[in-house]
């Protein structure tokens, strides 16, 4: 998911092609994406994002870019996407292929939300722009998910890899400082 507009991160360039430690954040997210065991990556873009559209060296999506849910729901309305089908946002730059596969290893059916808890991403210093309480643990969700048919369910790990979504400039200091 790479089509947003970014506007909390306040930078000169569409959030997905910040660069982290020098390189573009989407570019990081497709590179653990293909580290991976998944088969097929697609960048779901908007025109928020021309850039990025033109930038990325795999299949697009286009959607209106009307925000997330409803970009995602456009995505899945693809005719070469089948669920289930998990979901990435593109601003998590510390992201690996070990990371994703965790993920996938999680998913038994229907959809998946991961999560992360919220005093670990408090811990780093990132910000925390939704929570919700899972058995009785405040999380946050990480921007990987499982889409499927059928019940939802939420894992939570406890993993920095997960935590550090850059949303604003002072959270992308600290991906930098981590990625090294």
């Amino acid at each position: 998911m790479c089509g947003g507009q970014g506007t909390r991160l306040d930078a000169d360039v569409e959030k997905p092609l910040f660069r982290v430690d020098g390189e573009p954040m989407v570019d990081r997210v497709i590179a653990a994406l293909e580290a991976s065991r998944i088969d097929r990556v697609y960048a779901v873009v908007s025109p928020h994002a021309p850039e990025t559209a033109a930038r990325v060296d795999c299949p697009t999506v286009e959607t209106a870019g009307e925000g997330y849910v409803a970009d995602l729901q456009a995505a899945l309305a693809d005719q070469r996407i089948d669920e289930p089908v998990l979901t990435v946002a593109a601003d998590l730059p510390l992201l690996d292929g070990e990371a994703v596969d965790e993920a996938l290893d999680a998913h038994e059916s229907g959809s998946l939300t991961v999560a992360v808890p919220t005093f670990l991403k408090s811990a780093l210093g990132v910000s925390v722009d939704v929570r919700f309480v899972h058995e009785g643990e405040e999380v946050a969700p990480t921007g990987v998910n499982v889409v499927g048919d059928g019940p939802d369910e939420t894992v939570v790990r406890d993993d920095a890899r997960l935590a550090v979504n850059v949303n604003r400039r002072e959270d992308a200091e600290i991906a930098e400082r981590l990625s090294r």
